[in-house]
């Protein structure tokens, strides 16, 4: 069963501040930089149109790879990946039907040159700079270079003012409420142990951000 925020959200001290709904006027500005920056950027207004953005962005045949994030899991496209009604290699499907632990290890590095390599994001800042942190890295390590197309889905409430707000952010809003997640998910805190500052896409059509005018994930 996944966890949501609203699981840890009361209990869970948070800057809420940064955690907030941006007015049209911050998503128009974050839209205009991210495009400045050399991300493309699809703009929708709920979790369902997001999906259907993702299940017509990815080409058939494709081999397919997220990393773990609440906001995939909300948009419904973690439940969709998994059903197989889709026609692409769904690479944690092959992932997690490996038994010795040493192949699922190799197996989950090799996932990322994955042609489409999905995931979440902390923090969006509105001067165009996208921040994310991992405890192991298995999520932010396909995101600058080795997958071939990155998709961020992302709720409009990861948008802060400035690079130092999104920082702020992965400690203050997106570290407690992941820990408590991990916590309860595998017996074990989180940590910000490895983290991404992507400030440019230098690779035309290569990473595609997806903004939901809904508040989602951490």
């Amino acid at each position: 069963m996944s966890q949501q925020k609203s699981d840890y959200i009361d209990e869970t001290e948070i800057e809420r501040e940064l955690d907030g709904t941006p007015d049209e006027d911050a998503i128009e500005t974050t839209v205009e930089s991210l495009e400045a920056n050399g991300f493309d950027v699809v703009v929708v207004d709920t979790a369902d149109e997001a999906l259907e953005t993702l299940q017509s962005h990815i080409p058939s045949g494709a081999s397919v790879m997220n990393g773990h994030s609440t906001t995939l899991e909300e948009v419904g496209f973690v439940e969709y990946l998994s059903e197989g009604t889709h026609d692409w290699e769904s690479l944690p499907d092959r992932i997690w039907s490996i038994d010795d632990d040493a192949e699922r290890q190799a197996a989950r590095r090799d996932s990322q040159t994955a042609d489409y390599f999905l995931g979440g994001i902390n923090a969006i800042a509105q001067t165009g700079e996208l921040v994310a942190a991992d405890r192991s890295g298995s999520r932010i390590g396909a995101y600058p270079f080795a997958a071939s197309n990155v998709v961020i889905v992302s709720g409009v409430n990861k948008i802060v003012p400035t690079l130092e707000d999104a920082l702020d952010r992965l400690e203050s809003v997106a570290y407690p409420l992941e820990n408590e997640r991990a916590k309860e998910a595998y017996g074990v805190e989180s940590a910000v142990a490895k983290q991404l500052i992507f400030r440019q896409e230098l690779e035309e059509g290569r990473t595609t951000v997806v903004l939901v005018r809904e508040q989602l994930g951490y």
